[in-house]
């Protein structure tokens, strides 16, 4: 069974110690996954549902078999989510969505104009190369 070591668990709690999250403020839930899986994920219930009620940031995940690893992973993504907010960065999930939209945007017409320009004059310099006539 893939479990997280003791050592890590260990060090999970105290960054959320320092980060001011206590057990005792969050509500656990089991609850069955969404998405691909069939017959196992329709009868285990090991997606969790980790909220942090005073601040009211909600985390689901299922990203492992386990219960448990599942578990770790939920309070380790809220720890990310503090850390993100307490130093006014964009976590590296926001990062990578914005990074995607960023590459699948649709190029400008001055810049595809730029783009077709320098690759005529490209081609001009290309065909210079060629054998010279006698």
């Amino acid at each position: 069974m893939n479990l997280p070591s003791p050592e890590k668990t260990n060090a999970l709690e105290m960054r959320m110690a320092s980060l001011g999250i206590y057990p005792a403020d969050l509500t656990e839930k089991f609850v069955r996954g969404s998405g691909a899986g069939g017959q196992k994920i329709n009868k285990t219930s090991n997606c969790v549902f980790l909220k942090h009620e005073p601040s009211g940031i909600a985390i689901k995940c299922q990203i492992e078999r386990s219960r448990e690893m599942n578990r770790f992973l939920a309070r380790r993504e809220l720890c990310d989510q503090f850390d993100a907010i307490a130093n006014g960065k964009a976590s590296a999930k926001t990062q990578a969505i914005e990074k995607m939209r960023r590459q699948k945007r649709r190029r400008s017409r001055r810049s595809k104009q730029r783009s077709v320009a320098d690759k005529r004059e490209l081609s001009k310099k290309k065909s210079l190369r060629g054998r010279v006539n006698e």
